[in-house]
């Protein structure tokens, strides 16, 4: 989502790791899954849990993927409305705009996962997708970065922190007492049962709420771009990023001993755990593309990243498996057990070809 056009120099490392992001997003999970059923070893049975999600409590290399996306997005915010922040320019444009993003990114999401194709209100779901997870990060970074100071930016951030994880542990949920972070009895999950009534997503994520926790996810990625679009030292914007990922990771991890890290809630120490790798990621992407000028082996990311929603959403909605199934069934009694991963590939395939197409005639459909 965005695009840095507004600088002189792209910033190849972000293309490249949002086309990482995704690439886990639409291949990894399915993959490392086929593969072990394939397989059936061990080591295949290790990699295919870390790619899925844990019950509730803990962290798996797969819940990077969506704090990832988030991230990167607040990363393109200081290139992309830069132009906002001047005091004598017409805010109008960019209320339009974020109005405009917040209403498709929310439609996308309800087609992608609000079941708004079936057409039928009693599966239609308000709040259930990482795309209106990434609408309601978006909005209130950017309205941070046009009208905030720094210091307010990061006091911002802190606040989104502490609010949420006081309302995950304060307030009474009725029926069950004190809230806490267990499923079915924490506060941000009543308050989804509360406003969203029918339209529930009907599992034990948390959206609204949870917002706060995907602000500050975003605000993490803002506060990387900022550094990166303000600082020229290069090797000084890596060592800063680094630093702001131990910091993150550390804080994390430290906070976790009281407020536990689950995804599902989106929890405070989730947020610092997942920006903190988010910021090493972004690291070692810029000092080897963007330092280094090592960046010609990244083009398949960057093929992936330019179209990022593009990808994210057919997906979900076109029957690719089906249409692989159809060019490479006849490998099956050759293949074995390992015919669902060959089909698993070849659904990539399909997909990267059309991205490969779309890339050549400079066709970056961006919402």
């Amino acid at each position: 989502m965005g695009s840095i056009s507004n600088t002189t120099e792209r910033i190849r490392s972000i293309d490249a790791l949002r086309g990482f992001d995704m690439l886990m997003i639409v291949l990894a999970d399915q993959f490392f899954s086929k593969l072990h059923k394939g397989s059936g070893s061990e080591f295949t049975a290790a990699l295919a849990e870390q790619f899925s999600h844990p019950e509730w409590l803990g962290f798996q290399l797969y819940d990077i993927i969506m704090p990832l996306f988030l991230f990167v997005v607040g990363v393109v915010i200081p290139f992309s409305i830069s132009k906002y922040t001047q005091d004598s320019t017409s805010k109008k444009p960019l209320f339009l705009k974020l109005l405009r993003r917040f209403f498709l990114l929310f439609l996308l999401g309800w087609i992608v996962q609000g079941n708004l194709l079936d057409f039928d209100l009693s599966t239609f779901k308000i709040f259930s997708n990482t795309l209106q997870a990434i609408a309601v990060g978006y909005v209130f970074t950017a309205i941070a970065y046009v009208y905030l100071k720094p210091t307010q930016r990061r006091l911002f951030f802190v606040g989104c922190l502490v609010a949420y994880a006081l309302l995950l542990i304060l307030p009474n949920v009725p029926g069950i007492g004190r809230s806490t972070l267990v499923p079915d009895a924490n506060f941000a999950l009543y308050f989804d049962h509360l406003i969203f009534g029918s339209f529930d997503d009907g599992t034990q994520y948390t959206w609204f709420l949870s917002g706060l926790g995907f602000t500050a996810t975003t605000l993490s990625g803002l506060f990387a771009g900022t550094l990166i679009k303000n600082l020229k030292d290069k090797t000084k914007v890596v060592k800063t990023l680094l630093t702001y990922g131990t910091i993150a990771l550390s804080l994390g991890l430290f906070i976790n001993i009281w407020h536990p890290i689950v995804k599902k809630l989106w929890s405070s120490s989730f947020v610092l755990f997942s920006s903190g790798i988010c910021y090493f990621l972004m690291a070692v992407f810029y000092w080897i593309i963007d330092v280094k000028q090592k960046y010609k082996w990244a083009l398949f990311l960057k093929v992936i990243g330019m179209n990022a929603i593009t990808a994210y959403v057919i997906t979900h909605v076109f029957p690719f498996p089906k249409i692989a199934g159809f060019v490479i069934y006849g490998l099956a009694p050759y293949t074995g057990n390992y015919y669902e991963l060959i089909t698993v590939i070849g659904v990539f395939a399909l997909l990267y070809l059309l991205l490969c197409y779309m890339y050549k005639n400079k066709t970056f459909i961006k919402v």
